[in-house]
């Protein structure tokens, strides 16, 4: 299995989580993150439910989730 490296904590692989961007060597997904704090979990709630889990890999998930952000949304027309 290939997996692809998204950064120190992040990693995606074929037949893992459908190949969804997760936290390294877990199946948490960094969807399952971001709907957890949106849903209005605090980060501490989250690492105390998920041992596995740290801060620094709810922030290595932020922060993956924000640089996705900047491929933009609507196409340009063309000039």
């Amino acid at each position: 299995m290939n997996e692809i490296d998204l950064g120190d904590r992040i990693a995606a692989a074929e037949g893992v989580c459908g190949g969804r961007a997760r936290i390294r060597g877990t199946r948490i997904r960094v969807c399952d993150i971001l709907a957890a704090l949106g849903a209005g979990d605090t980060i501490d709630e989250l690492v105390a439910d998920f041992p596995y889990l740290s801060r620094e890999d709810i922030s290595a998930a932020l922060n993956y989730a924000a640089q996705c952000m900047e491929t933009p949304v609507v196409a340009r027309a063309a000039d």
